[in-house]
């Protein structure tokens, strides 16, 4: 049987390559780490021309001299596993700058195949591209695709597939020329790489010494580990001829990229690339830039953006929910009829119904919103966000390329703070960093989410998206000025300065929206069939043991059926009635107030009561503490537990109604209690796994600083909301 394939996509940023990854591997997508790392890595698995193939999607990258995380997870990989192929994927429309990293995979020696993508948009633009006397320019394929349409992604395949046969996984490095003063450096260390073996079995030679003229300090520091003199000489000759160099009014790593774009520029002038006649898409950007990133206009047509995505999610899903939750409320009261009171009867009704369908009730909202927000992304709108907000963000302490991370992490409500918290990677100052870590988790993840929706729709039925669209602003807000606290006390240093591209405007596709859709929608399914149930099933067992004593159920049981002996001496007919009814309402009363006092016994009961003699301050009942403990663990448990702590706190459980019903018709809870418990939410210690990533980026102090500090700022800010809210 032949050995399967492993091949990689390569390219820059928004150069379309991840959607060429979808377009070709559907649903068969695996999402993993890197090893060594925790950077995340795709693979999804295909077959072509009768070989079973591995596709690894790389991180987006300009060049192979790696500065962030997600740069060195890529190279590391390419030069680890050495991939059978490499496929490069170029922005048709910004042809030479896509081939610096072309050049750099080139002199790697990977077998490569170029798949020029938005073939579509170059011949908009009035470009024609010869992609024939490109490939016969630099010997290997070039195939054009519009990745959007999935149109040439068949084609590239095949030929990718035939060319790494005929390559047999050989990896032939390209050499050009840098000068002639670094030609004779590169070629004395290319020898002495040679002969000494330095690390030959894992780098080419001439790559090797070309990474130490160009001062790649992870290369470096694999030489040094690697010992012995050949090191020592390697380093020598480049600071000798960096300082030559500088003498002579250049730097070496500048000389060798003006040699790279030169060798580029060699390439095209041969025709490879004419303009004819047709309208510029990156004039059009323009354009449209000129308005959306407006000083003034830009920032209030961001706000309608977000404030019109939030109105149009509720509009969309709210009769979905409304299914769903009354399909979970019907499920419990069938479970409970079938099901004999009992120990397994609390825990399918209570813990497993009322936990988990009280997370799964929002599924058509995060569908909805999860959509919209692919649109934006697709758009390049989220590129435009970033922008604008960094002259906001360098205000308080942090770096405009903190903006993603932020967004990332639920700056548009659905994010995860994991992925935010690993995203900010791509900043350079470990300062701005830590304090973009230690922020992003304010944001209004997905996983929060689903607390904000329960306790709107039991108080602020009417405008659900404005306090949606509030609620958002106050996570900006609290994240930004915490950011600003961090900076000025525990983390100072001044704000480095921040460049990004943005990426002309594109209509995104039904098929990729679904995708992205599909994709996130499915890991909420997922977290919550297997995490939040597990959780929700300890938290039922932490709520029902050890219960009360004999004496006490005893006492309840003789007070009932003192109730039941005068219902039974009572006459018939009308003149008993009303008795009667007031003796059925004490006997469920009682029935009540046993849930009631069992559930207050229980270990999470007994938890909830010692805390309150302070949460009292913030206007959180025992059952509220009980709700966000399990949070800790994750955000959407606090909504699970206050299913199941309703329930177990009633005589009848699974035929009480929604959710959001129960919370209203508690007098314990008011406007003012869901205010407080929203501000704490914003504000409260992140979920373990993201304390967990956060530990792992940074150092373990500042994962646990993270839950004391967050949580002890949530609490005053609660008090803070709650005492205000009431007096007003």
């Amino acid at each position: 049987m032949p050995h399967p394939l492993t091949f990689a996509l390569a390219g820059n940023p928004n150069c379309g390559k991840t959607t060429l990854f979808n377009a070709l591997t559907g649903a068969r997508q695996h999402v993993g780490n890197y090893p060594g790392v925790t950077m995340e890595k795709r693979e999804g698995r295909l077959r072509v021309a009768g070989r079973d193939l591995t596709l690894v999607d790389l991180p987006g990258m300009y060049s192979l001299t790696a500065y962030a995380d997600d740069e060195r997870a890529a190279r590391a990989f390419l030069v680890g596993e050495k991939p059978n192929c490499v496929i490069d994927v170029l922005d048709a429309g910004t042809l030479s700058r896509g081939l610096y990293l072309t050049v750099q995979l080139l002199e790697l020696g990977a077998p490569v195949v170029l798949a020029l993508n938005m073939m579509d948009e170059a011949r908009q633009r009035g470009l024609v591209i010869d992609t024939g006397l490109l490939a016969k320019l630099l010997n290997r394929p070039v195939v054009e695709t519009v990745a959007r349409r999935g149109e040439g992604a068949d084609d590239l395949m095949r030929e990718a597939a035939a060319y790494a046969l005929t390559r047999q996984g050989g990896w032939r490095p390209l050499e050009i020329s840098y000068g002639p003063e670094v030609d004779r450096t590169l070629l004395a260390m290319q020898a002495r790489i040679e002969a000494d073996r330095f690390l030959t079995d894992r780098l080419p030679a001439r790559w090797l010494a070309l990474k130490y003229l160009e001062g790649d300090e992870e290369v470096m520091a694999a030489g040094r580990r690697h010992g012995g003199a050949t090191a020592v000489f390697l380093e020598r000759g480049a600071s000798a001829l960096a300082k030559r160099m500088r003498q002579a009014g250049s730097l070496l790593d500048a000389v060798i990229s003006d040699y790279r774009y030169g060798f580029i520029a060699s390439l095209l002038q041969h025709g490879v690339v004419l303009r004819g006649e047709g309208p510029d898409r990156i004039a059009l950007s323009d354009a449209l830039d000129r308005v959306l990133t407006h000083t003034v206009a830009g920032p209030v047509i961001m706000l309608a953006v977000l404030f019109g995505m939030f109105q149009l999610t509720f509009a969309l899903s709210s009769a979905p929910m409304a299914w769903l939750e009354s399909g979970f409320d019907s499920l419990g009261r069938i479970a409970a009829g079938i099901l004999p009171p009992g120990m397994l009867q609390s825990l399918v009704v209570s813990g497993v119904i009322a936990g988990v369908g009280g997370v799964l009730g929002f599924v058509p909202l995060i569908c909805v919103m999860f959509f919209l927000l692919s649109c934006l992304e697709d758009l390049g709108y989220t590129a435009r966000m970033a922008y604008m907000l960094d002259r906001v963000f360098r205000a308080f302490g942090l770096h405009g390329a903190s903006v993603m991370p932020f967004i990332i992490s639920g700056g548009i409500p659905g994010g995860c703070a994991v992925p935010g918290v690993m995203a900010a990677r791509t900043l350079r100052s470990p300062r701005e960093r830590l304090a973009t870590i230690l922020s992003a988790p304010f944001m209004a993840c997905g996983a929060k989410i689903p607390v904000y929706l329960l306790l709107i729709a039991a108080f602020f039925p009417e405008h659900p998206g404005m306090v949606m669209f509030a609620i958002t602003l106050a996570s900006w807000a609290a994240a930004l000025l915490v950011a600003k606290l961090w900076r000025t006390t525990v983390i100072p240093g001044p704000a480095t300065p921040f460049l990004m591209e943005l990426p002309p405007y594109r209509l995104p596709t039904l098929r990729g929206l679904s995708i992205h859709t599909g994709e996130r929608a499915w890991q909420y399914v997922k977290k919550a069939g297997t995490i939040i149930l597990a959780i929700s099933v300890v938290m039922w067992a932490a709520m029902t043991f050890p219960g009360l004593t004999a004496d006490r159920l005893a006492t309840y049981e003789e007070g009932r059926a003192s109730i039941r002996e005068q219902m039974a001496a009572l006459p018939a007919g009308p003149a008993g009635k009303a008795e009667q009814a007031a003796l059925a309402a004490r006997l469920a009363d009682s029935e009540n107030f046993e849930a009631e006092e069992a559930l207050r016994a229980s270990l999470a009961g007994r938890l909830g009561l010692v805390l309150e003699k302070v949460s009292r301050l913030a206007g959180f009942d025992w059952r509220i503490n009980i709700a966000l403990f399990g949070g800790l663990a994750a955000k959407e448990i606090v909504v699970s537990t206050l299913g199941t702590a309703y329930d177990l706190g009633t005589a009848d459980p699974g035929a009480s109604g929604t959710l959001s019903a129960r919370l209203a018709a508690d007098p314990a809870f008011s406007p003012a209690v869901a205010l407080a418990l929203i501000a704490f939410t914003i504000l409260y210690a992140p979920c373990f796994v993201t304390v967990t990533v956060m530990a792992r980026e940074t150092a373990w102090k500042w994962g646990l600083f993270a839950v004391f500090a967050n949580t002890a700022l949530a609490f005053g800010a609660a008090v803070a909301v709650f005492q205000l809210a009431r007096t007003l």
